[in-house]
C-alpha cells in the first residue's frame, strides 16, 4: 500500500529538483550531440526550441506515465492533481511553462514555496498539481 503525504518538505522538493536537472542537464547534452552535425555547432532560435522541447518532452513523458521523473523515483515523490485526476499534458504544458517563468524572475515562483503552507510552487498552484511522498 502506498503511503501518501499531503506535502512535500522544501528540502525533499529541491532535492529533487538538484537531482533532475543533473539528469536534464545529461539529456540535452545527448541532444546537443545529435543536433551538432545538423547545427555545425551554431546555436540559434531552432536549436534553442529543440533543447526547450527537449526538456519539455523528458518532464512531460515522465510525469504522464507514472507521474515520476527518475529524480523524484530516487526522492519517493509523485506529482498528482489536486483533484486525483491523471496527469495530463494540459497539466505538463502549464507546470513547465510556469517553472520556466518562476526561473526566470530569479526563482520567485521557487521560492514561493517557502511562504506556502502546504509548500506549493507557482507551478504547482497554477497547474493544479503537487507533490506526495510515497
Amino acid at each position: 500500500m502506498e503511503k501518501k503525504s499531503s506535502s512535500v518538505g522544501i528540502l525533499r522538493y529541491f532535492a529533487v529538483i538538484f537531482y533532475d536537472s543533473l539528469l536534464l542537464f545529461s539529456v540535452l547534452f545527448l541532444a546537443t550531440a545529435i543536433a551538432y552535425p545538423i547545427t555545425n555547432g551554431k546555436v540559434n532560435f531552432m536549436f534553442q526550441a529543440y533543447l526547450l522541447a527537449v526538456s519539455f518532452f523528458y518532464f512531460a513523458w515522465s510525469w504522464v506515465n507514472g507521474g515520476q521523473t527518475l529524480g523524484m523515483k530516487a526522492w519517493r515523490v509523485r506529482l498528482v492533481t489536486s483533484d486525483d485526476e491523471p496527469i495530463s499534458l494540459r497539466h505538463c504544458l502549464l507546470r513547465f511553462s510556469i517553472s520556466i517563468l518562476s526561473w526566470l524572475i530569479f526563482g520567485i515562483g521557487f521560492i514561493w514555496a517557502f511562504f506556502n503552507r502546504q509548500h506549493r510552487t507557482w507551478h504547482d498552484l497554477i497547474s493544479n498539481t503537487h507533490l506526495i511522498i510515497l
